[in-house]
């Protein structure tokens, strides 16, 4: 008989570290994901689209959308919850869980923790309900690793300021109603003049056109964002958050959900190897039944489990507050790094299967292949935990 999920999660004794909230989140957002998700999961991701207006309202009501945000609609679980739920969430795909995590965690955090009251009262609430989607515009065509040097701009007219510039890589673009959008301002010495503007994505002069073509996240809305003098009121400026702190600080969050999406990928693609190989006849006896097998299974599992600890230990420091932003990178560096090379290893497994939309394996490397660069890339949160290790940076 088929392993059941559960014995993965016996190995460890995980849910002994989890209380029954938690418990109970994981296995809500679970169960949505196994009944809403999965039967569709595979055809938009072939088809390289995602009903995303009709899955926002869906999430929000089953209170996933800025879930461990306060106030204003939002559920305020703990961080551990919100990270269970995105493992969930991610174990059907990574270009769910994005869109919640880039809902929740950048654009609605942002605006949560440096918005003003006006700008929090307008977009939280219909964004924790899922009937306004948001998105975040840092990154640019020249610039990922080195925000600071982005060239996106706000030029003060009168009371006004005047954004031009173009964003990349923006999932939830082409569908948002608000945009955080991060642009240079004379305010301060760059990077310290960097600003972030609450952007209605009706506002003359922006656009988001759509990007395809994609082998990876094809299951999300990626987008441009074109900002051509687009013109706001001084009321559309985040008022606490200024230069680079602003939008590092939403990338932390973002990055935390990451730390246990990631291993619900990684997840997935285990509990589909087991599966395979206990049903899979290979010289007349299961594939399961060969050392080889069982080996590789073995490996996989330590590292599924060491994931998932490390994902566990993470948020509850940062239920208590002390978590660090290299703690955060060791994380993210880890479980994705660990859960691409669980996929790649689960496909040899699966023989030719593995490369079919028929099984969830090669959809999650390809996925995950996209998680490893972006947040922050591998080399990126290398040299943050170098710096902490050793106080001297190596970014240049």
């Amino acid at each position: 008989m088929p392993m059941p999920a559960q014995d993965l999660t016996q190995l460890f004794a995980l849910d002994s570290l989890l209380d029954a909230d938690e418990i109970a989140i994981r296995d809500t957002v679970g169960k949505f994901g196994r009944e809403r998700l999965r039967p569709h999961i595979g055809d938009w991701f072939e088809k390289g689209s995602l009903p995303a207006r009709e899955l926002a309202k869906e999430l929000g009501a089953l209170g996933a959308l800025g879930m461990h945000l306060e106030g204003y609609g939002c559920p305020g679980t703990s961080a551990t919850a919100y990270g269970l739920a995105c493992l969930e969430l991610e174990a059907v795909d990574s270009g769910i869980r994005s869109l919640v995590s880039v809902q929740g965690s950048l654009a609605m955090f942002s605006i949560h923790h440096w918005g003003s009251e006006e700008q929090k009262q307008e977009w939280l609430p219909r964004m924790a309900a899922g009937d306004a989607i948001g998105c975040f515009g840092l990154t640019e065509p020249d610039f990922g690793s080195n925000p600071a040097g982005m060239r996106t701009n706000a030029k003060r007219d009168g009371d006004d300021w005047i954004l031009n510039g173009t964003k990349m890589w923006i999932t939830n673009g082409s569908i948002a109603d608000v945009a955080v959008v991060w642009a240079q301002t004379d305010l301060e010495e760059s990077p310290r003049g960097i600003r972030g503007f609450v952007v209605p994505t009706d506002t003359p002069g922006f656009s988001a056109p759509e990007i395809t073509k994609k082998m990876s996240l094809r299951a999300s809305v990626t987008s441009e964002l074109v900002l051509d003098d687009v013109r706001l009121p001084a009321s559309a400026i985040l008022p606490e958050a200024a230069g680079l702190r602003g939008p590092l600080t939403s990338l932390g969050e973002a990055r935390f959900g990451i730390i246990f999406g990631a291993i619900g990928a990684a997840r997935d693609c285990l509990e589909t190897a087991v599966e395979y190989a206990q049903s899979r006849a290979v010289f007349d006896k299961p594939l399961a039944a060969y050392q080889i097998t069982q080996t590789k299974i073995a490996d996989m599992a330590l590292e599924v489990g060491k994931g998932h600890l490390l994902a566990y230990h993470l948020g509850q420091l940062k239920d208590r507050g002390e978590l660090r932003p290299e703690q955060v990178s060791t994380g993210k560096l880890n479980n994705v790094r660990e859960a691409i090379a669980i996929a790649r290893e689960c496909r040899t497994i699966l023989g030719a299967n593995g490369i079919t939309l028929e099984y969830p394996v090669i959809r999650h490397a390809n996925n995950l292949e996209s998680v490893l660069t972006y947040e922050g890339t591998s080399e990126v949160h290398q040299l943050t935990i170098g710096k902490a290790l050793t106080g001297e940076g190596a970014f240049r």
